[in-house]
């Protein structure tokens, strides 16, 4: 793959049956590059490691690559010849507007280390944060969902630059009693009301869905005066996740009111995607389609549901996700070195975007989206 390691002090090892790997040393401290789409230990790795999550997995970093030119490597003290026991997942971003930087990971919820959050961890992140200036990286993001990490985070000297809070629903008790503890009025009520007035769902991932979801999708963007993510980027995760991605969209009379795209991976379900058309908001359509999916996860044996991550200053997203979920955890993003950084000035820059957003025309939107989203992953 195209290297983020290249300079003059490192060597490449052999060329193996799972990919290209390079060494560094660092003292005592030995580290390893592996590609993650060609290196056949990396699935093996996701599949095995407690701490894994669809966001690891090979065809979430495929449609990545695909979609924004993001390369993923992975960074582990395992020899190209053993097994690999733990390892730090990123993506590098080579942008002239926002940089060139390495992150875990871009638009993911979440990415968390596949190792321990004390001596491990910072064995594997030491020597990166030791050759970031001769790499070229601005910076060094991580983002992991297990609060165990942030102590050494500190200690090392990364800063927090994003906090978040994480919704999952336990998925362990019968469906009838999960559905009681749903809000009654925004949940309950609403699925009920759906389900009378003769809305259908449809489960599929034909052209035709794909359609329908992206329009609801950039009807939805719209709404909030945000760009939509690139068309390509949906087409390439039907294409690289397979039987692990849902698309479930809501019709009323053939006409789509409502789209979720969900995630499945090991005994977890992921809410990614939410969509839905504002004139059938009455309708009831996108907690039917959410109460729909929550029991097709407990078919397929998910025992938690994510609703994923909530912004601090998201209140309208926070209490709808309340009614189905409290909150469970707490997501801190960290980066080293400490200063300025996209996230840092994110803030400022939503706002520009909505206030410029607002005067686009819907088909100028997408070409908006398709510009700038391989920016700012």
């Amino acid at each position: 793959m195209g290297s983020l390691l290249d300079d003059a002090s490192l060597q490449d090892s052999p060329v193996q049956e799972g990919g290209l790997t390079r060494e560094t040393g660092h003292g005592v401290a030995r580290l390893y590059e592996v590609d993650p789409l060609r290196d056949r230990r990396w699935q093996s790795l996701v599949e095995q490691h407690p701490h894994a999550s669809v966001y690891h997995t090979v065809g979430w970093l495929e449609a990545l690559r695909r979609t924004y030119g993001y390369e993923p490597v992975a960074f582990t003290d395992s020899p190209p010849t053993a097994d690999l026991k733990r390892a730090l997942l990123f993506c590098g971003i080579r942008s002239w507007l926002t940089g060139r930087r390495i992150v875990s990971l871009p638009f993911s919820d979440y990415c968390a280390p596949l190792c321990d959050g004390g001596t491990e961890f910072g064995s594997l992140i030491g020597p990166l944060q030791a050759t970031r200036v001769n790499r070229q990286w601005k910076y060094l993001e991580i983002r992991p969902v297990n609060g165990g990490f942030d102590g050494t985070a500190e200690k090392l000297g990364f800063e927090t630059i994003g906090k978040y809070f994480l919704h999952r629903l336990d998925l362990e008790s019968a469906a009838e009693e999960i559905f009681r503890r749903l809000h009654k009025d925004s949940v309950q009520r609403r699925v009920r009301h759906a389900e009378r007035v003769g809305v259908v769902e449809l489960c599929e991932k034909s052209p035709r869905s794909l359609k329908d979801f992206y329009q609801l999708l950039v009807r939805t963007r719209a709404r909030h005066n945000l760009p939509p993510q690139p068309y390509a980027w949906f087409r390439n995760l039907l294409d690289g996740m397979g039987s692990a991605l849902d698309l479930r969209i809501a019709y009323k009379e053939q006409i789509p009111v409502a789209a979720v795209l969900i995630l499945h991976f090991k005994d977890k379900s992921y809410y990614k995607y939410g969509c839905s058309d504002e004139r059938f908001h009455h309708l009831g359509s996108i907690p039917f389609l959410l109460w729909r999916a929550i029991l097709n996860a407990k078919s397929i044996g998910s025992r938690t549901f994510d609703l994923g991550r909530t912004g601090v200053d998201q209140h309208g997203l926070l209490q709808f996700k309340m009614h189905w979920a409290p909150v469970s955890g707490s997501l801190t993003y960290w980066k080293f070195p400490p200063g300025p950084s996209l996230n840092s000035s994110l803030s400022w820059n939503l706002s520009f975007v909505k206030s410029v957003c607002a005067y686009v025309p819907k088909r100028l939107l997408r070409i908006v989206g398709t510009v700038l989203y391989r920016h700012i992953g």
